[in-house]
């Protein structure tokens, strides 16, 4: 009889499968960089659409031809800096030592509660400070989502270490745009909350195949859960269980424009499901992660990529769904 092989049902990298903490996600770890200069961004998804882009890659088969692409729109406006962050490090790692918050804060953001008596200056002996980063914030009321809370992160700044004091220090209580950190061409890695499904089974959550016609019982299970001795499931089994609303991270995703013309984007009536986009947007070659209106982080991307200029002949304004 031939060997049957196969990949087992469900990947076992992203392990437990549980919701996440928030609805926004966290990024630990950012690409290296020379320029001072913030090495993320962020923005609310508002759906997608197609755009026919000129390829500008010589080593491609298709070079000099148009081509029709899927595209991500990205409502983006400027964040505020609201405080900045001193770390230090520590046997265990980075340590926060303190945080210097802006004087003033505009009543529009609407973030008092949220940082209670977390407004306190530290002042720090800058030989004890190890890195520094922006803790900042979103302003829903420059953006299409209708909601009152602003979602408060923090982000990295490369270049020297005294470079970097001087340049947090002097953002304080100012704007970044996304122009500041990106530019139409650059190569970013896209991290977000995925759509949750609450439980659900095997089948679903691990694509387990269906059982056949004459399959004892159920065929919506796996069809062994181990072996008899000792009695006890390994947690490898696929099993039936939270499923959707992951923190996920998809890499190397093209940045095809970054504008503040937000007619070229905007359809009449706005996009299905989002809204109009009021001040700025990014759009983003192929799909990212996460369900419309959910913040999405950008940050430069840690992989290996060359920088390729996009070149944009057409971009559809027709229908835009959410996804």
């Amino acid at each position: 009889m031939p060997k049957r092989s196969r990949p087992r049902r469900g990947s076992l990298q992203y392990w437990p499968r549980k919701r996440a903490k928030r609805i926004y996600p966290r990024i630990s770890h950012y690409a290296a960089s020379k320029e001072t200069r913030p090495l993320g961004f962020a923005g609310w998804k508002a759906g997608m659409t197609h755009v026919q882009l000129v390829d500008a890659n010589s080593a491609s088969p298709t070079y000099g031809k148009v081509l029709t692409t899927a595209a991500t729109i990205i409502d983006a406006p400027s964040l505020f800096v609201c405080a900045v962050r001193f770390y230090k490090k520590t046997a265990s790692g980075l340590k926060t030592t303190g945080e210097k918050w802006a004087d003033k804060i505009p009543k529009e953001i609407n973030i008092e509660k949220k940082v209670g008596k977390r407004k306190s200056a530290a002042g720090k002996p800058e030989k004890d400070v190890y890195d520094v980063r922006l803790v900042v914030c979103t302003d829903p009321s420059k953006g299409g989502v209708k909601k009152k809370k602003p979602e408060l992160f923090e982000l990295a700044v490369g270049g020297d270490a005294n470079k970097k004091q001087e340049y947090v220090l002097s953002m304080l209580g100012k704007e970044i745009s996304s122009k500041d950190v990106f530019k139409p061409g650059d190569f970013v890695d896209v991290s977000a909350v995925t759509k949750g499904h609450g439980f659900e089974g095997p089948v679903k959550r691990f694509g387990v195949r269906l059982g056949t016609r004459k399959s004892k019982q159920a065929h919506r299970h796996t069809g062994s859960v181990g072996p008899t001795t000792p009695s006890h499931i390994s947690w490898t089994v696929p099993q039936a269980g939270q499923y959707g609303f992951f923190t996920r991270t998809e890499y190397n995703k093209r940045i095809l424009m970054i504008d503040e013309d937000v007619k070229k984007i905007n359809p009449q009536g706005g996009i299905v499901g989002y809204g109009l986009i009021q001040k700025s947007f990014i759009l983003i070659e192929g799909s990212v992660p996460g369900h419309r209106k959910r913040l999405v982080r950008i940050r430069k991307a840690i992989r290996t990529s060359k920088f390729q200029p996009a070149e944009i002949k057409n971009i559809s304004t027709e229908s835009k769904q959410g996804r």
